[in-house]
């Protein structure tokens, strides 16, 4: 982890009265910075925010937009609850080419399935990095990708 990486985080912890505070901040500036969390920098911000490894990778694994593995350039999290089931969720599936956990031959994408994406009324629901897709038909998903090169 650089120096600047650090200070980042060191800025985030500031905010809290308890360092540890800053846990789920700090994870999400090494995964934005590297793509995903590894168990150098689990280590590295666990020293930074007081806290042992294996309480930074409980807080890393359990929150589910932390990615532990490396993955794709963009990461697809496709909605997998009951309404986005019966609204299309196993056609979005075939249309990607991809099982769930698994990244794309070319490395662009990695299709994470998602319990909820809090859009139920405009389903099957689809989130690409930080961008929010509803009412997502297979024949339009070719479009959507085409965005994140």
């Amino acid at each position: 982890m650089d120096e600047a990486l650090k200070g980042r985080i060191e800025s985030e912890a500031r905010l809290f009265e308890r360092r540890s505070a800053a846990c789920i901040e700090a994870l999400k500036l090494v995964q934005h910075e590297n793509g995903w969390v590894d168990d150098d920098s689990i280590r590295e911000i666990a020293t930074l925010l007081d806290m042992t490894p294996a309480e930074v990778d409980s807080v890393a694994t359990f929150y589910n937009l932390i990615c532990r593995k490396p993955t794709g350039r963009h990461i697809i999290r496709i909605c997998s609850s009951v309404t986005c089931w019966m609204m299309g969720y196993e056609a979005l599936v075939a249309r990607l080419g991809v099982e769930p956990g698994q990244t794309t031959a070319d490395g662009r994408f990695t299709l994470l399935q998602n319990q909820c994406l809090g859009a139920c009324d405009h389903a099957p629901v689809l989130m690409i990095d930080d961008d929010l897709y509803c009412d997502v038909e297979p024949e339009h998903l070719d479009d959507i990708l085409a965005k994140y090169e």
